[in-house]
C-alpha cells in the first residue's frame, strides 16, 4: 500500500508521508497527542494520549473553528464562526450547543482521530489508483497503556518497529518515525509542536508532558535496539557507538538543553551553533 509493488515495480513510498503528514496535522485538531508513531509500507503504529481537560478548557468558537478544519459543520456553526454573524434565537442557541457537544466529544475520541487519519489516505490512494472500494484491510486495533512503564516499552517497540523490519539500521536514519523527527528537531534546539513534550520529573504539578527525558529515552531506544528478538529481520549492529556519540552530542549537554526546556520549552534553548544563528535571525529582525 505504501511501499514497492513487487509485481509492477511501482513504488509508493511516498503515501508513508501521505500519512505522516495527516497524522500530525490531526494533532493541531483534536485533544489527542501523538508520543510516538512510525509508518510501515502496509500499516501505521500510533502511541497517543488523549488529553480530556484540554477539550474541556475550549470555547465553544474554538470547538467550532477545529471541527470546520475537518468538515464544513452545520449552516448554524459556520455562522457562529463568522464575524459577521447575528445574534442566534433561543432555538438556535440550543441546536447550536448540542452540536457543538457532539464536535467536543469527537475531537477526544481515537475512533474519530483515526477515521479522520485513514478515510482520506484512502480516497487519496484510490483516485491514484483510479479505482473504488478499501484500501485499508480493517479497522484499527487498539490497547490501553496503564502506567509509565508500560508506555515506554510501547513507544520504543513502536519506534523501532523499522528496524526490526531492517528497514533502517538506526533510529536516526529511519523514516517517517517520531524518534527521527524528535532527533531533528532537538538538534535544532527545540521539541516537536506535534509531538507530546519530554518533560523529564518537571516542579511545577501541571505541566503536561511524557514524564521522563529524552536523552533517556534515546538511550533505552538504542539499547533495546541492539538487543532484538533472534527471529526479527533486523537490529542495531552490536559495533554500533552509544546513540549521543553518534548525534555528536554529550550527557552533559542534553541534560543542560532538558533542564532550560523543564521552565520554559522556549526555542531560544539548543546547541551553541544554534543559539547563534537564532540571535542572529533576533538582531536581523529587530533591525
Amino acid at each position: 500500500m505504501c511501499g514497492e509493488d513487487k509485481l509492477t515495480g511501482k513504488s509508493y513510498e511516498h503515501r508513508r508521508q501521505w500519512v505522516e503528514d495527516r497524522l500530525l496535522f490531526l494533532t493541531t485538531v483534536f485533544a489527542i497527542e501523538v508520543c510516538a508513531y512510525a509508518v510501515m509500507h502496509n500499516h501505521t503504529h500510533v502511541v497517543l494520549h488523549v488529553n480530556s481537560n484540554k477539550a474541556k478548557r475550549w470555547t465553544d468558537k474554538e470547538v467550532a473553528a477545529r471541527w470546520h478544519k475537518l468538515h464544513k459543520g452545520t449552516l448554524l456553526s459556520q455562522a457562529f464562526t463568522s464575524k459577521q454573524s447575528a445574534p442566534l434565537t433561543d432555538a438556535e442557541r440550543i441546536t447550536l450547543h448540542s452540536t457543538l457537544s457532539v464536535y467536543r466529544h469527537r475531537l477526544t475520541d481515537i475512533s474519530w482521530f483515526m477515521r479522520e487519519l485513514n478515510e482520506p489516505i484512502a480516497r487519496q490512494a484510490n483516485q491514484e489508483d483510479n479505482c473504488t472500494g478499501h484500501f485499508w484491510e480493517g479497522r484499527f486495533k487498539s490497547q490501553a497503556l496503564l502506567d509509565e512503564h508500560a508506555l515506554a516499552a510501547c513507544m520504543v517497540y513502536v519506534d523501532l518497529n523499522p528496524i526490526r523490519a531492517n528497514m533502517a539500521s538506526t533510529p536516526e536514519t529511519s523514516k517517517h518515525t517520531s524518534i527521527k523527527r524528535r532527533i531533528r528537531d532537538f538538534k535544532k534546539g527545540y521539541q516537536p509542536s506535534t509531538l507530546m513534550p519530554f518533560i523529564g520529573n518537571p516542579k511545577q504539578p501541571q505541566s503536561q508532558g511524557l514524564m521522563f527525558e529524552l536523552v533517556d529515552y534515546l538511550t533505552l531506544a538504542d539499547l533495546s535496539g541492539r538487543n532484538m528478538a533472534p527471529d526479527k529481520r533486523g537490529a542495531i549492529d552490536v559495533n554500533e557507538s552509544p546513540i549521543l556519540q553518534r548525534l555528536g552530542l554529550d550527557e552533559h549537554t542534553w541534560k543542560t538543553m532538558f533542564l532550560t526546556f523543564e521552565t520554559t520549552f522556549s526555542v531560544a534553548a539548543g546547541l551553541s551553533d544554534t543559539l547563534k544563528r537564532y540571535k542572529r535571525k533576533r538582531r536581523q529582525k529587530a533591525h
